[in-house]
């Protein structure tokens, strides 16, 4: 009994006879030649057929891991002196520029301190005019003889008090501009708003959360590391990350920690995220593929492998020159060839134009049927 397996073409359709009961072969890592679905045999030459040899290469030993990504800057902006609430200009989910006044509170108790300060100032300022005035007649006298000792002295510790009593006006004055300052509540970088802890009218302390935001510019990738690999992960130092819709992302730093966690034993692994990176955003999952060594594996490139529908094989040409359609099991990409599980030996041949193999195949099927019409008749 035989079995007729149909195999859709670019050039055409193509029929290819398989011996009945012969099964396709199932996972092998070793790369086992498969026993099912193979033509090899037709009578014919596969003559210019450009060809490339099944074979060993040393490739990276990875270890995948799913990752969350972070925002490097999240931080929770506090007040930092007290007063009431007056405006918010932003809420959740508002995109925040750096330096911009998020919260304004009120300010008419500072500006007065301010005023007071100011005020004070200006007074210390003529007292030690008054006093260097003083200290100079003082000092001429005393050259003259004309003034004692004890004049001298009380006119320089005079000097000396009022250039203090300027300082601390001074430093008074600075204190206050700062506290009034800080009743204008401005962003540290620019970001995205995801907490809000106030609302207009509240009455505000030092330390009073009021906004948590995160900035995109800086963003970083969080892996739970079993602690088997990370002494690989440690000497390669090697991660690729690829995005939700499977596009790699560049990476910076990788940054391992010194201790495991208690309960899952694993280590958090920090991979920095380098350039641009749009359509990501903090807690989204990512793929992480970290190099843990090397492997040889058995591959075959890319452009031989033939996909329709469920089907995957390859053409293989063996070494008359005859060509088969093989089914074969293919794993990772590996730089332009893929990893072969099944249904490919080393050293075999097979063709890198699938379609010119088809057409090459069709033509010895042709060719061998007409040679069997001639025997019988």
């Amino acid at each position: 009994m035989r079995i007729v397996k149909t195999i859709f073409h670019g050039v055409g359709v193509l029929t290819l006879t398989v011996l009945a009961g012969v099964a396709i072969a199932g996972d092998d890592e070793s790369g086992a030649k498969a026993t099912g679905a193979d033509t090899t045999g037709v009578d014919a030459r596969g003559a210019g057929l450009e060809t490339a040899p099944v074979s060993y290469h040393e490739v990276e030993r990875e270890y995948r891991l799913d990752g969350v990504v972070e925002a490097v800057n999240r931080t929770t902006v506090s007040a930092q002196t007290q007063g009431l609430v007056e405006e918010m200009f932003y809420d959740v989910d508002d995109f925040v520029e750096r330096g911009s006044v998020i919260a304004r509170l009120r300010d008419t108790e500072h500006r007065a301190r301010v005023a007071q300060a100011a005020a004070e100032m200006k007074a210390a300022v003529a007292q030690l005019e008054q006093a260097r005035e003083e200290h100079r007649r003082v000092k001429g006298l005393y050259q003259k003889k004309t003034a004692s000792d004890s004049e001298m002295d009380k006119a320089a510790a005079e000097l000396k008090s009022a250039q203090a009593r300027l300082e601390a006006t001074q430093a008074a004055l600075e204190q206050a501009q700062e506290q009034l300052g800080y009743t204008l509540i401005k962003a540290p970088y620019s970001g995205i708003v995801n907490e809000r802890f106030v609302e207009v009218g509240e009455m505000v302390s030092p330390g009073k959360p009021v906004m948590t935001g995160v900035s995109l510019e800086k963003l970083r990738v969080s892996v739970d590391v079993p602690q088997s690999v990370i002494p690989a992960v440690r000497e390669q130092g090697a991660v690729r990350v690829f995005a939700p819709d499977g596009k790699p992302v560049e990476t910076g730093a990788i940054t391992v920690f010194p201790f495991a966690e208690a309960g899952s034993n694993s280590f958090e692994v920090r991979v920095a995220l380098a350039g641009d990176h749009p359509g990501l955003f903090p807690g989204m999952f990512v793929k992480t593929v970290f190099v843990t060594g090397e492997d040889t594996e058995l591959t075959i490139p890319v452009e031989a492998v033939v996909y329709r529908s469920e089907v995957t094989g390859t053409y293989v040409v063996d070494d008359k020159g005859r060509i088969g359609f093989r089914l074969i099991r293919v794993g990772r990409r590996l730089n332009g060839s893929l990893r072969v599980l099944s249904g490919l030996t080393e050293g075999e041949q097979v063709a890198l134009d699938p379609i010119a193999a088809g057409v090459a195949l069709k033509d010895q099927s042709a060719a061998r049927a007409a040679a069997r019409s001639e025997d019988h008749g």
